[in-house]
């Protein structure tokens, strides 16, 4: 039965750690990747569509993105929806393909995004210690049914603790390594 905690632990906090890792694919460091705008929400035919579902999205240079949509019928919507994001970045339409150029980031502006993810980083620590709370909650109704015994919570309150110590320390190695490639010039 402790076991079945255990992985049901393990399970959540992975899934919480995998949230903030594709989080964090969509803050933008020095040099362009495809999981900038993947996500973007398009409005295709009155619905609102991932981007990756209409273009394929490519890296031609470490400052560019180069988008193709399956459709060219979609260009302007895929344009109205780089506009309307928050990304701050300009579409350039050549009839067949969107090119967005990323102008280098401002120390000003690198900081900013050092503070977003120290923030995103918080709310993946806060959601793992959710998840401990709750497991820690259903020990000790187990133990007031009877099913385990003081000592198997006790022991399992610990284990838990263990794995809540490894998770959080993953969400602060992948903060880290994110605030690196924020900062690099």
């Amino acid at each position: 039965m402790l076991k079945d905690i255990y992985q049901d632990a393990e399970t959540r906090m992975k899934g919480a750690i995998q949230a903030f890792e594709e989080d964090l694919s969509g803050i933008r460091t020095g040099r362009a990747h495809p999981a900038l705008i993947e996500k973007l929400s398009v409005e295709y035919y009155g619905a609102p569509t991932p981007l990756i579902q209409l273009a394929s999205i490519s890296v031609p240079d470490p400052r560019s993105l180069l988008i193709r949509p399956f459709d060219v019928s979609t260009l302007k919507a895929i344009e109205r929806g780089i506009l309307a994001s928050d990304l701050g970045l300009t579409p350039n339409n050549d009839g067949k393909s969107i090119r967005l150029n990323l102008p280098a980031l401002t120390e000003e502006r690198r900081r900013d995004l050092v503070k977003l993810v120290h923030s995103r980083a918080e709310d993946a620590r806060v959601a793992v210690r959710n998840i401990r709370r709750d497991i820690i909650k259903d020990l000790r109704d187990y133990e007031q049914e009877k099913m385990i015994s003081e000592d198997e919570r006790k022991r399992g309150e610990e284990e838990v603790q263990k794995i809540t110590d490894r998770h959080i320390e993953q969400i602060n190695m992948i903060g880290e390594r994110k605030e690196k490639e924020i900062m690099e010039v």
